[in-house]
């Protein structure tokens, strides 16, 4: 009986040393930083809304990428090009290119100082500000860039519109209008991220 007593206080003791044993092993850990890089984007859409031949715009339809009009003296067109930027969009900047062609005829109806046409454009937005036009061949290319830096990460943000519609000036008679038959103001919108440059012009230089 004393022997077996004995025996178990040996094993107790065995595992006793065991645990002290383990006890003295190095603490150690592990952990891990997994970087994932995604893509960014600039996404934007641009439309505007349907309207008949005489500029009426038409109820309960999509909004549209293109119309066509009859040119009238003195008559007034809905045309309002607005553009989206779409959800998830880095900062960005965005302008808009307002091309018409018949330039040279444009010029003579304007004449002496040539056409510009910006007074027809009605309904400006203020954020809108006009940079400028150049002369592309037989068009003119107007420029406005709007005025903020567009942030939409958090959603989609749909921006004023550039104008709300278009006169044709009532000084213009029948002969003149024979001359810009084809008349075409295409609105062109476009989009650069803002990070990495100092300001707007740096951004559209770039874009160039």
């Amino acid at each position: 009986m004393k022997k077996k007593i004995v025996a178990l206080s040996l094993v107790v003791a065995l595992v006793a040393i065991a645990i002290v044993g383990a006890s003295l092993a190095y603490f150690t850990d592990k952990d891990e930083a997994v970087n994932t890089f995604t893509v960014g984007k600039v996404d934007i859409k641009l439309d505007e809304a349907k309207v008949d031949v005489y500029g009426n715009e038409i109820e309960n339809e999509d909004r549209v990428q293109a119309n066509e009009y009859k040119l009238i003296p003195g008559h007034e067109y809905t045309k309002d090009p607005t553009v989206t930027v779409e959800e998830g969009s880095e900062p960005a900047y965005i302008r808009m290119l307002v091309t018409v062609n018949k330039r040279a005829a444009l010029d003579a109806i304007f004449a002496p100082n040539g056409a510009d046409l910006t007074s027809i454009f009605l309904g400006t937005d203020a954020k809108w500000v006009y940079a400028g036009s150049k002369v592309d061949g037989d068009t003119r290319v107007y420029e406005f860039r709007y005025s903020e830096i567009v942030d939409a990460r958090g959603g989609a943000k749909v921006l004023p519109a550039l104008f709300t519609s278009i006169k044709v000036p009532s000084f213009i008679n029948g002969d003149q209008l024979k001359t810009i038959e084809g008349l075409k103001i295409d609105v062109v919108a476009q989009a650069i991220q803002a990070d990495t440059f100092a300001n707007a012009d740096a951004a559209w230089t770039e874009f160039n």
